[in-house]
């Protein structure tokens, strides 16, 4: 009884009211130019982790948007409703070790790198890679803000 309801709480947290963030669950994710196996595979992402936003759903399929913009379909169990980020914008940006701009700085980041999301107070998030974790600010990182 338990194992089944483990197995149904992700399914469970993806049947939310759109438009909400997920990330991409596997190394390999094809998405498709409509809601069905049938329909011709549009553009394979090659990055677990990659946060999307889901627009719509329609049955075991999920409308989606990466960060580029690009829209098309991928089934819901390629999806991990954990939230991650993407670091975004000019130049480095720095994890610091608080939520503050005289925060230490632990580590810079490049544009292009993904992450897990932690909590965000509109300004700062918490955000890790692999093992090493701080503050990044909000505005830095595409999948932290409203859907």
């Amino acid at each position: 009884m338990l194992a089944l309801a483990a197995v149904s709480v992700p399914a469970q947290a993806q049947d939310r009211e759109v438009p909400y963030w997920a990330t991409i669950r596997y190394d390999e994710t094809n998405m498709r130019v409509g809601p069905s196996q049938e329909y011709k595979i549009d553009w394979v992402y090659r990055r677990k982790g990659l946060p999307v936003k889901v627009v719509r759903v329609m049955e075991g399929w999920r409308l989606i948007q990466d960060p580029d913009g690009t829209q098309g379909w991928v089934a819901q169990r390629q999806l991990n409703p954990a939230r991650g980020a993407l670091v975004i914008g000019e130049g480095e940006s720095a994890l610091r070790a608080e939520p503050s701009a005289r925060g230490a700085i632990k580590w810079r980041l490049e544009p292009g790198v993904v992450g897990a999301l932690g909590d965000c107070d509109g300004n700062w998030c918490e955000f890790s890679v692999g093992n090493r974790s701080g503050w990044v600010l909000q505005n830095r990182l595409w999948g932290a803000g409203e859907p």
